[in-house]
């Protein structure tokens, strides 16, 4: 029987120039739609899951157009709520070498940001769900959304459903004061907790030793210590961090830790050309919540999110579209990139 997963955030349309233009060059963006947890909803119905997005978006038809998109690759559509004003835009210019991509947010009173509880029955929604994802970008948009992620893991928790979150922190969002006080209250309900190199910095004050991501440098000890922290103080079951290596804007290092509470596991390291970064992370998590819904060991779950998440970085877009096979061949050691005839 499939597994079922509950993903709920923020759907956004993403316009950008073409390939590298830069914002001041564009003369045309290209139009497509992403955010965190619906990139993971995409990510897990392409590995055969059965997965569902929750939002709030406009009548209109450029929230159709949200929702059709996220339709096409199978993820249920069901439990969002219609209404509200307008959808929020982002608009990324891809970096290049040196110059770093940039992101310009254009979300304030979007449809999601100004909904109320009464928009969701957690109840219904979580009828025979095994696993529920957030992310930290989502309560970030308002103390009512917030709340209403706060509503949703008091019910999962009450029907025993695995609760995972990556901590997202958007310093365009929020500051991290508000989101170190917001998401401890969250994370109590956390079972699975994923974060990047910077995010248990910016949000709790826990910080890797010996790490510089500024200048690609990641310390394995230094993670060690901060997973080990988060579980002594939220006793999260597991904690995953991906350790990105910036080269450059095109090339970085890639690889990922787990940590079930006694033992760390860590992952190969990948070296990516990159495409397209964004939902990176995203596509990680998606990978982590899979092999925990198929009982995978530790070690093959960390390996299988990290060579997820290595090939998100060569497709254009948010979500990630490879098939479990893809992900299990680069896995178990064929990074060649040879031509599959």
């Amino acid at each position: 029987m499939s597994k079922k997963v509950i993903t709920f955030g923020e759907l956004m349309l993403r316009l950008a120039p073409e390939g590298y233009y830069r914002f001041v060059q564009a003369e045309q963006y290209g139009a497509t739609y992403g955010g965190g947890e619906a990139n993971v909803a995409v990510a897990l119905a392409n590995f055969g899951i059965d997965a569902s997005f929750v939002t709030k978006l406009p009548k209109h038809e450029i929230g159709q157009a949200g929702i059709n998109s996220l339709r096409r690759f199978g993820v249920d559509t069901t439990y969002i709520t219609r209404g509200g004003d307008r959808i929020g835009i982002y608009f990324l210019e891809k970096g290049a070498s040196q110059r770093p991509s940039k992101v310009i947010y254009d979300r304030a009173g979007s449809s999601i940001a100004t909904a109320s509880s009464s928009d969701f029955n957690w109840d219904q929604i979580f009828d025979g769900v095994d696993w529920f994802h957030f992310t930290g970008i989502t309560p970030a948009l308002g103390d009512n959304v917030a709340a209403i992620c706060l509503e949703a893991c008091k019910v999962a928790k009450e029907k025993h459903i695995t609760i995972s979150c990556d901590l997202n922190y958007r310093n365009k969002l929020w500051s991290k004061e508000k989101a170190g006080q917001v998401m401890a209250e969250l994370c109590q309900y956390v079972d699975v907790c994923i974060a990047n190199e910077e995010d248990a910095s910016d949000v709790f004050g826990i910080k890797a030793s010996d790490t510089d991501v500024k200048t690609g440098k990641v310390n394995h000890e230094g993670y060690k210590d901060v997973a080990k922290q988060l579980v002594e103080r939220f006793g999260f079951q597991k904690v995953a961090i991906t350790l990105r290596e910036s080269l450059s804007a095109n090339d970085n290092n890639w690889a990922g830790m787990l940590y079930d509470g006694s033992d760390f596991y860590f992952s190969k390291k990948y070296t990516m050309h990159i495409v397209d970064r964004v939902g990176g992370g995203d596509s990680f998590g998606a990978g982590l919540i899979y092999g925990c819904l198929n009982d995978f060991d530790n070690q093959k779950t960390i390996e299988f999110a990290v060579a997820a998440s290595c090939l998100k970085h060569s497709i254009e877009g948010d979500f990630n579209q490879v098939s479990v096979d893809e992900v299990t061949k680069l896995a178990g050691g064929d990074a060649s990139g040879r031509v599959v005839r």
